[in-house]
């Protein structure tokens, strides 16, 4: 898993689950009917950090020797997730940030015990200055998304759900960079898998109709946690090569089911967590028991 056109396999999921077991949570499944259609919930959100960033952040951790300081940049949820996991795993850590960045989740990270580091206006650049500061001898970049050890991470939330619920035949994740739902697609064992995305954060979909990763405009509600401006390219050699559809919902579909959540379940969560059920509610998440990945909550909000 070092080359990072590899295309590596469900038993780097599987290995990445027996890694990251002793820190991660295994989190619920909701069996759900809203009107005359069943649906599931993957209640990742409840992960420690809150959200699913942890589980890749663990594995590319424990996956080599520990190093002395890693160092992230994220648009918030990745910088917790490897904030949370350097402290589990007695590791210091800096996260890079843009100016943007929430205050709900630049407060969780220093709370977590990372030093935080404001820079540039975009995920993008605030990466780039994280960049040059892990060059220096015993620090480690870790890449939100772009990474093998990342995505099988990611990954081992599809496999939770398969064991859980074998008769699952579709799972639909939110796309930022594209780790999740690469992730998801190789535990899927021939499930159909749904990488939605914001109409305005769009790099998937722009990158499946170029055929390679290109840059993307970044524009949405959701753009927080899905704001990368560019597919990674270790996502994107997955998610093409397993066929992996693609759906674009709007800001006003993405708000309505992150209420609709918390008027039917109590469920609060940020607006990226709500991209797969606004995809399901228009109808666009097939099969007869899909299951939608609820992927985090680091965002402080009050119903409208």
């Amino acid at each position: 898993m070092n080359s990072p056109t590899h295309m590596f396999s469900a038993t780097d999921v599987h290995a990445a689950a027996d890694r990251i077991r002793p820190y991660a949570r295994r989190t619920p499944l909701l069996d759900l009917e809203i009107g005359d259609r069943r649906v599931l919930l993957k209640l990742e959100y409840l992960q420690r950090s809150g959200s699913f960033k942890l589980r890749g952040a663990l594995n590319a951790m424990l996956s080599g020797p520990l190093d002395d300081h890693v160092v992230a940049a994220s648009g918030g949820n990745h910088g917790l997730a490897v904030a949370t996991a350097a402290s589990l795993l007695g590791v210091s850590a800096t996260v890079y940030v843009p100016r943007t960045v929430p205050a709900a989740k630049a407060r969780r990270i220093e709370a977590a015990g990372a030093r935080l580091v404001r820079h540039g206006a975009t995920f993008a650049e605030a990466a780039s200055a994280g960049s040059d500061a892990a060059a220096r001898p015993g620090h480690r970049f870790l890449h939100p998304y772009d990474d093998p050890a990342v995505v099988a991470g990611q990954g081992t939330v599809a496999a939770e759900i398969l064991a859980d619920a074998p008769g699952v035949d579709a799972i639909a994740a939110a796309v930022g960079g594209g780790g999740l739902a690469a992730g998801t697609a190789l535990a899927s064992a021939g499930r159909r898998v749904v990488a939605v995305e914001p109409e305005h954060c769009r790099c998937l979909h722009d990158a499946l109709a170029a055929g390679e990763p290109v840059d993307s405009a970044v524009d949405s509600v959701a753009a927080s946690a899905t704001g990368a401006s560019r597919v990674g390219e270790v996502p994107f050699a997955v998610l093409a090569a397993h066929d992996v559809s693609s759906v674009l919902v709007d800001d006003e579909q993405i708000m309505r089911a992150r209420d609709l959540l918390w008027e039917e379940c109590r469920i609060a969560v940020e607006p990226a967590a709500a991209l797969p059920f606004a995809a399901w509610l228009a109808g666009r998440v097939p099969g007869d028991l899909p299951c939608l990945i609820v992927c985090g909550a680091n965002a402080d909000w009050a119903p409208e």
